[in-house]
């Protein structure tokens, strides 16, 4: 096998294992905090929410989540968790709001705390889900800082990056999705509220948009891990034809 040729199955194989590394370092990354997936984010919509828990404080197991609805929210239907009990915060509004029907409310549900029924250990994680209607703010982003208590100690997911700053640098930043434009006029937004609705449904869908991150990040991760794979495999077939070229006895 001539030189440029080794040089080239070798950068080629290098590339790969950077980038299967790179993969896996996202992969490990992407469940380091407690963050939320949107099943949809169209605005004016109804949406289900999912806070993942992915470990618990340093070592220590999670006993309590509380999750503060921003104020764009008047309330969230939490789904049953056959791991917690749940229970709604309401707040006094300093002056009634009006809501877009014409009607007014005073109160609203400033936050929903889970309570493990047994701590969560911290090498497991859990998936908690809210359906909550989405405000007509396309463009805007809601933030929910969310209050992890353990057996010992506290982590607060509430950092917001200030403007220029990295979100991705922050070490304990709070959940957020971004509103986007409402879906076209053919969308049956009833339809939607009784899908958001279905305690069966609700529950399976959840599990599926919780674990769809890793999912995606491992599947890259496989891709890249066999790209390497392949890589090999082609240095050592060029090696073989190579020797197979040069053997007198094997023409």
């Amino acid at each position: 096998m001539n030189t440029s040729a080794l040089r080239r199955t070798l950068q080629t194989a290098a590339a790969t294992g950077g980038a299967a590394a790179l993969l896996l370092a996202v992969a490990g990354g992407a469940s380091a905090h407690v963050g939320v997936t949107p099943d949809k984010t169209d605005a004016n919509s109804y949406a289900l929410l999912t806070f993942g828990i992915p470990h618990g404080c340093d070592t220590s197991s999670t006993t309590k989540v509380a999750i503060t609805l921003p104020q764009e929210l008047n309330d969230a239907q939490p789904t049953v968790n056959p791991n917690w009990t749940v229970e709604k915060v309401t707040e006094q509004l300093a002056e009634p709001k009006k809501l877009p029907d014409g009607t007014s409310i005073t109160k609203r549900t400033s936050q929903i705390v889970y309570t493990a029924k047994a701590p969560l250990a911290h090498e497991l994680r859990d998936a908690l889900v809210l359906s909550v209607k989405l405000p007509d703010a396309a463009g805007s982003t809601l933030y929910f800082p969310t209050l992890q208590s353990c057996e010992t100690g506290q982590t607060d997911w509430s950092e917001i990056a200030k403007d220029g700053q990295d979100p991705h640098a922050l070490k304990a930043p709070a959940p957020s999705i971004t509103v986007t434009p409402a879906a076209g006029a053919g969308h049956s937004e009833a339809a939607t509220a009784s899908d958001s609705h279905s305690s069966a449904a609700s529950t399976a869908e959840a599990l599926v948009t919780d674990s769809g991150a890793d999912a995606r990040s491992w599947a890259g991760l496989a891709a890249g891990i066999g790209g390497l794979v392949l890589g090999g495999v082609a240095f050592f077939r060029s090696g073989a034809r190579s020797k197979t070229s040069a053997d007198p006895a094997a023409k």
